[in-house]
């Protein structure tokens, strides 16, 4: 009977072991709490005392790229007429481009319009008809751009709409005008506020103005999408531009030298 009694303590024992190890391996895996982090928050920018300041960047730029407007007007009798005049001296402006290897997928009809010609600007009187055919080439070697333009009156164009120079590097240029002109607001800001005895803070608000200017020339028209991004600061010309100097010294009726990309914007500055 001893021996019995001896073994049923040694099973509770056991029993009673294994009810209290989950609990402690439970307590003792249960993380220790922390302390939430501190939450800091900026200071609060001051719009009660402000600066507002402008600052515009300029960079000249060697033209690497044209767009060409030629036209040929021509009259007839009947449209059927005026018309065969123009497609006849269309083409041979045409062939004339493609022997300067200006790709087809330069050339793009501007507009085309039929109009009647009138006697004595009588609305009953109709002596015929003119056609007004303008095309748009795009000229990626700016070297050619003369020679282009005399070809094309050679072949038969007789309008010169107009001649568009440009940079196919327009988003570099226009970035590091934005960012120049940004930086010309700030110390300007800088200026002004230790003038009056205070310093720039926070910036509030920085506005661009996305007026498009071209040489102090707005342009607008069927082909001011190409200016639409132009930003501004002065700097040399581009290094990665083959033409460079060999360009500038191109002789004919089209004088490239260089193009101005802009860039303006309007910044409000805190004051402490």
């Amino acid at each position: 009977m001893k021996q019995i009694s001896i073994f049923m303590n040694i099973v509770l024992v056991c029993i009673l072991t294994l009810m209290i190890m989950p609990a402690s391996s439970a307590r003792a895996s249960t993380p220790t709490p922390t302390p939430a982090a501190e939450i800091t928050s900026a200071p609060a920018c001051d719009t009660t005392r402000t600066v507002q300041v402008s600052g515009t960047a300029v960079i000249n730029v060697v033209p690497d790229r044209a767009l060409i407007q030629l036209g040929v007007q021509s009259n007839g009798k009947t449209p059927a007429e005026a018309e065969d005049i123009n497609t006849a001296a269309m083409q041979k402006i045409i062939k004339a481009l493609n022997s300067l290897k200006i790709e087809s997928k330069d050339i793009a009809t501007d507009w085309y319009y039929v109009t009647p010609v009138y006697k004595d600007y009588a609305p009953t009187s109709i002596t015929g008809y003119q056609i007004n055919n303008t095309i748009a080439v795009t000229v990626r070697d700016i070297k050619q751009v003369s020679k282009v333009v005399s070809s094309a009156l050679k072949a038969g164009a007789n309008q010169v709409i107009n001649v568009e120079l440009y940079t196919s590097e327009l988003r570099k240029y226009r970035d590091q005008a934005r960012e120049l002109a940004v930086k010309a607001a700030q110390e300007k800001a800088s200026l002004l506020a230790n003038a009056a005895g205070a310093q720039t803070n926070c910036v509030i608000s920085i506005n661009e103005n996305v007026s498009s200017y071209y040489n102090g020339w707005w342009y607008g028209g069927n082909n001011s999408a190409l200016w639409t991004q132009n930003v501004s600061q002065n700097v040399a010309p581009s290094a990665g531009n083959a033409g460079g100097e060999s360009a500038l010294s191109e002789t004919g009726p089209v004088s490239l030298g260089q193009i101005s990309v802009r860039a303006e914007v309007t910044t409000i500055f805190g004051l402490k």
